[in-house]
């Protein structure tokens, strides 16, 4: 039997829901509402998978009071079941302990600064001057440059690199392959040939951020570039040099932010999403999946641009009609002045 399990009346009390039903039943584990078996936790906060409820056979479901009659068996009744459901999922999450020390195969400069409780994996290299603090976890084959610090709890899964001037506040989580702190995109073009411009600033993470699989982080060519606390960001992502992301923002995968650019607070940008270099966007704005943000944007609220998928016969025709647009404009404008002046 699984180690960790929980009693429905013990969940409702951790996390103060009410319930309904069956409070001695044992939860072990979490699942879909059409897969879940009796010993697992599942959840509904979308509507599209009410019709899934009747029938399932979870031990005990979380959900919203109007959908309580129709529940089969127990339930946790939560004001927003998906918050709910996150707090409670990570109690069976299981992540592999991380032994206190530095592994033998890792290469530690004279200069690094480790804590006696961090943990350095296998074939990590940490250059002079970095500082890893008190029980930060740096999985295999990561590198941390000249002058960065890895702050407390923090946790790089594997194959990270932090260049040189970078520092990660408490608690942030960086994943595989991500590198912050690389070279900024900055060039000037001299005659006939580009002059490549030192980028002589750093990155700044604050607490409690989250950089997804393979995503870049320039550091910035005078000032830092910065993502303030519990920033969130997805696989595949590029944020360019000296932008500033707002504390509680979170971006999709592949998302691009060009240089100097200054995202706002509680923001959410869609995957594929992109914003344009030295644009502002005030706080609250989401930005919907493959929009193109060309201007700031200084309102909160749901922005998108570019063309819905359509059939592509109906695509092609009005691609067509797209380059008339300002002909069929100053026709119609014509045919306004001329029915106004009659």
């Amino acid at each position: 039997m699984n180690a960790i399990q929980y009693t429905v009346a013990d969940l409702a009390e951790r996390f103060e829901l009410t319930f309904s039903g069956d409070g001695a039943r044992v939860i072990h584990g979490v699942g879909t509402l059409a897969g879940a078996g009796p010993g697992q936790l599942s959840f509904l906060s979308n509507s599209r998978y009410a019709a899934q409820l009747a029938a399932t056979r979870a031990g005990v479901v979380v959900l919203r009071e109007e959908n309580l009659a129709e529940c089969p068996g127990a339930a946790l009744v939560a004001e927003d079941p998906y918050v709910a459901y996150a707090r409670i999922a990570a109690l069976f999450e299981r992540l592999p302990a991380a032994p206190a020390g530095i592994h033998p195969s890792a290469v530690v400069a004279t200069g690094a600064q480790i804590s006696a409780s961090a943990s350095i994996g296998p074939c990590c290299v940490i250059e002079d001057g970095a500082v890893i603090e008190d029980g930060a976890v740096l999985g295999p084959h990561c590198l941390i440059g000249e002058d960065c610090t890895v702050g407390a709890q923090s946790r790089l899964v594997s194959r990270v690199t932090l260049v040189t001037r970078v520092t990660l506040g408490k608690r942030v989580l960086v994943h595989s392959g991500a590198v912050i702190g690389s070279d900024g995109f900055g060039l000037a073009f001299d005659r006939d040939h580009w002059i490549k411009l030192p980028q002589l600033g750093g990155v700044r993470i604050g607490d409690d951020c989250e950089i997804g699989a393979n995503t870049t982080i320039d550091r910035g060519a005078v000032d830092d570039t910065v993502l303030e606390e519990d920033v969130r960001l997805d696989n595949q992502i590029q944020i360019a040099h000296n932008v500033h992301v707002g504390a509680h923002t979170a971006m999709a995968g592949c998302a691009a932010v060009a240089g100097s650019a200054k995202i706002g607070r509680y923001c959410m940008i869609g995957g594929n999403a992109g914003v344009l270099g030295h644009l502002e966007l005030t706080d609250r704005v989401t930005i919907t999946a493959k929009s193109l943000v060309t201007h700031s944007i200084r309102e909160p609220g749901e922005y998108s641009s570019g063309v819905p998928l359509q059939d592509n016969r109906q695509w092609r025709k009005n691609a067509a009609r797209f380059k008339h647009l300002d002909e069929f404009a100053r026709r119609l404008s014509a045919l306004e002045k001329d029915r106004n002046n009659e």
